[in-house]
């Protein structure tokens, strides 16, 4: 610490803020490479790096020089300086032999409790994990994603290894984008591809849709599937006409995608990564025997997938517990975990947040190895904290996330009891809170994010964000312990 305590000591006295405020030192962030000394602090709500000393990595940071130091700035290119210096900041893939957790963080802001939640279990946190749509959403980029989780990492002093996802990506120029920026996971989205409705077809209007295949096609689905059975560590999988028939309309477009991402960019990579397939956001149910089809496909043209996410029975709804049998989800779930081991990959449980009825039939048959996205219950314990420390802005989202609340279901889809939300002018500050142990109510704020995030006034000043992240950055301990208490909870249910 010789050094940077004299520089902090200059920052406490103003030389780089407008005025004196307190600052707050990230003692678990202190680093030593050669004759540099790091460490993190936060001024005024701004964090910045500190470092003293001399030689390459003094030089490449980019900051104001203050006394014997520098104050850095957490910018994109300082990230990527200290990607090149410390490892443990650069996002790493885990392939198929350890648990992992995506934590969606739509904050920029959650990784901090992320990494104490998920300190000495037996689960790796793929800190770094937004989709397209969340980005768009929420106006970031996939670059701010990467910063703030590997500036986490470094006010943390983790050194356990994040991955970083690129979480439900269906075009190639987005899949091309992610893996230069250096991701380490691809979820690779295949909905497009996969019609719905072919179930509900007769065998007379799906053999004529199959017949207009061509001849070498038929024949070889034919020869690989019809009347045959499959022993699956146990499970026995037989394919009549019509299921036969039936998968090959509802998948073969998708495993034509599936190939062609994985030969063009995946196989071509010179570095471990974690490559996932996505069948799960369409209305088609992934039976375990349409599991079976997709994964022996994939294995016969040597697609190596390290996770693979079916579309369960059930509802895995935004933000709330699992809506549906649960007998018949632990059936079909058992199947399911098995044939993700006979083919050497993990189960991905997509939307996984909440589902706490589930979580012990998860874990009982993935047997500790699997993959669970979380990632919107980390805005909502934002949204807890906001209501428990700032009522007034709460009363004002709230009340903007209902009447916006049409928009927001364009993109998500869920089933809230409106009439279950208890009227916000009966609800008193000090039980504010509560909305968010209501089914409806975090479903509503669940999915209105973006638009509370990018709501402006009539001058074009942000409605919201300035003061959410304000609160924040205020109370960052309380959410920091918030995360650590749900997501916990999520970690010891799944048996991690």
């Amino acid at each position: 610490m010789e050094g940077l305590l004299s520089v902090i000591e200059e920052l406490y006295q103003g030389k780089i803020t407008a005025s004196n405020t307190r600052v707050k030192v990230y003692k678990k962030s202190f680093k030593e490479h050669e004759q540099a000394r790091l460490i993190m602090v936060k001024t005024n709500g701004i964090r910045y790096i500190l470092v003293v000393g001399k030689g390459s990595l003094f030089d490449d940071l980019q900051g104001e020089n203050i006394g014997k130091g520098k104050a850095c700035p957490l910018s994109h290119e300082n990230r990527l300086v200290l990607n090149r210096y410390f490892d443990y900041t650069v996002p790493r893939a885990f392939g198929t032999k350890i648990a992992t957790m995506g934590l969606g963080d739509r904050l920029g802001l959650a990784s901090p409790g992320h990494i104490e939640a998920i300190k000495g279990r037996l689960v790796k946190p793929i800190l770094a994990q937004q989709s397209i749509r969340e980005l768009t959403l929420t106006n970031r980029t996939m670059n701010d994603m990467l910063d703030a989780a590997a500036f986490a990492v470094f006010q943390e002093g983790y050194e356990g290894g994040y991955g970083a996802d690129g979480d439900h990506i269906k075009q190639e120029s987005d899949i091309q984008m992610a893996l230069e920026l250096g991701i380490s996971m691809l979820t690779l989205d295949c909905s497009d591809y996969i019609p719905t409705g072919i179930g509900a077809k007769s065998l007379e209007e799906v053999r004529s849709e199959f017949e207009k295949y061509p001849k070498d096609v038929q024949d070889y689905y034919n020869e690989r599937y019809l009347h045959q059975t499959f022993d699956v560590n146990g499970v026995a999988i037989s394919f009549d006409e019509e299921t036969l028939i039936k998968y090959v309309l509802e998948y073969d477009e998708a495993l034509k995608y599936m190939v062609h991402v994985y030969n063009e960019y995946i196989s071509k990579l010179d570095r471990d990564f974690d490559f996932e397939i996505s069948i799960d956001e369409t209305e088609t149910i992934t039976s375990p025997m349409a599991h079976f089809f997709v994964a022996n496909e994939l294995t016969s043209k040597g697609v190596k997938v390290i996770s693979l996410a079916p579309r369960f029975c059930g509802e895995f709804q935004k933000g709330i517990d699992y809506i549906g049998d649960v007998e018949q989800f632990e059936r079909e779930l058992s199947e399911h975990a098995l044939i993700a081991e006979y083919f050497g990959y993990k189960l991905s449980i997509h939307s996984g947040s909440d589902k706490f009825r589930v979580f012990p039939i998860i874990a009982k048959h993935t047997k500790g190895i699997v993959h669970v996205k979380t990632a919107g219950t980390n805005w909502l314990e934002a949204v807890r904290v906001i209501a428990k420390t700032n009522p007034y802005l709460y009363r004002r989202l709230h009340t903007f996330a209902l009447r916006n609340l049409e928009e927001a279901l364009k993109y998500y889809h869920i089933t809230p009891d409106l009439d279950s939300i208890a009227p916000l002018d009966s609800v008193t500050d000090e039980n504010l809170a509560d909305y968010m142990n209501n089914d409806a109510a975090r479903q509503v704020l669940h999915v209105t994010y973006g638009i509370i995030l990018t709501a402006k006034d009539d001058n074009g000043e942000p409605l919201f964000k300035e003061e959410f992240y304000k609160t924040l950055d205020e109370y960052e301990d309380e959410y920091i312990e918030s995360l650590v208490h749900h997501i916990g909870n999520h970690v010891d249910t799944l048996g991690l």
